[in-house]
């Protein structure tokens, strides 16, 4: 009798345990559910929330001024006066991943401040990798693909800001999402840029955005800034303010908001080899000639009309080096900047917040 009692006791404990098993998930899911809802009526929240340190800003100057150049100054005496840590000597994306990898610490970054001299037509001066390609959508992608870029280690989170100071980079919203795969983690860190012009040390503040207008012509072969002033006029019709003679003549800000100009050259170079093709060299007896031959043949024109600068406004050469034809252009910009001023009260300069959507894109 006492046999069969213990047997029935072991196959109840059995068929209990059993049961207890097949319905874990089943129990596991009404016990978070009756949590939720105690939570939900309890009015006090007993959460203990860990407060999350990040380590202090640091800035990236990624290259160096010639000549009168003093971008990379300027900057880094800003972002100095500030306190932020400057890092010196990384010139491509490689190298800074590499040294956050290397500085990894158990606070996590926050602010990462990448300042680099470019513009939307000339690009990024910044390398991909060590001696690589300089950073465009396709280059950077690519490296990406292949795997030449260092991976991101767990030393940001989706609190860490990576915030770009290159020129108009902010209407570039496909390079700045590839720029978050670039930067990938566990946690995506924000890219951060302006579509505005960053500039530091002005006349009257240290850092301020600046709205760009853009007006070309054929390098050496300028029509004179009335006509100029005249075409970009024409160019950009809603701005009422800016008199564009005075603003082409302008070198510097005179006073606060005051639009003024600088200028840049955007060069091409296209090479052609002949060595094995059945194609006769071309000669071309002027700018005309060149144009229409640029114009007939698709990889030249793609690449001519990706920098969004009309063909005309470039002065073209060429040349036969043994047998390789070569085909250069220059153009020169004008870009006429309008710092950006609060539209009330008194003259005052709109401070670059990172935070403010409107000055900054965010990805």
């Amino acid at each position: 009798m006492k046999t069969v009692f213990r047997n029935s006791v072991f196959a109840i404990a059995f068929i209990l345990t059993s049961i207890i098993f097949v319905n874990c998930d089943q129990k596991t899911a009404i016990k978070e559910n009756k949590m939720s809802i105690i939570a939900a009526e309890s009015p006090l929240d007993y959460t203990v929330k860990q407060e999350v340190i990040t380590r202090n800003p640091l800035v990236f100057i990624t290259g160096f001024d010639k000549g009168k150049e003093n971008y990379y100054e300027n900057a880094r005496a800003f972002f100095e006066e500030k306190g932020f840590e400057i890092v010196e000597d990384q010139y491509s994306i490689e190298e800074i991943i590499n040294w956050l990898n290397r500085n990894a610490s158990k606070n996590y970054y926050g602010e990462i401040h990448i300042v680099n001299k470019s513009n939307p037509f000339k690009g990024m001066t910044l390398e991909t990798v060590v001696k690589g390609e300089k950073v465009t959508i396709e280059t950077l992608r690519n490296n990406i693909t292949r795997g030449t870029l260092p991976i991101l280690q767990e030393s940001v989170n989706a609190n860490s800001k990576i915030i770009f100071h290159a020129n108009g980079l902010g209407e570039n919203k496909e390079l700045m999402t590839t720029f978050k795969d670039a930067f990938c983690a566990d946690e995506l860190p924000s890219i951060i840029a302006s579509p505005y012009f960053s500039v530091f040390d002005g006349e009257f503040t240290k850092h301020y955005l600046a709205k760009p207008h853009y007006v070309f012509y054929p390098t050496a072969h300028s029509p004179g800034k009335v006509d100029l002033s005249k075409e970009i006029a024409r160019k950009y019709p809603e701005e009422k303010d800016i008199n564009w003679l005075e603003a082409l003549n302008n070198e510097e800000e005179r006073f606060v908001g005051e639009a003024y100009t600088t200028q840049f050259t955007i060069p091409i170079k296209f090479e052609l080899d002949y060595h094995n093709s059945d194609d006769e060299v071309p000669t071309f007896e002027n700018q005309e000639e060149i144009i229409d031959f640029i114009q007939q043949q698709e990889l030249l024109i793609a690449e001519v009309e990706e920098l969004n600068i009309p063909i005309e406004k470039y002065r073209w050469t060429y040349r036969m080096k043994n047998s390789i034809l070569i085909i250069t252009a220059k153009a020169t910009g004008l870009v006429v900047l309008k710092p950006l001023i609060k539209p009330y009260g008194e003259l005052q300069y709109i401070q670059p917040d990172t935070n403010n959507k409107r000055l900054y894109a965010l990805k």
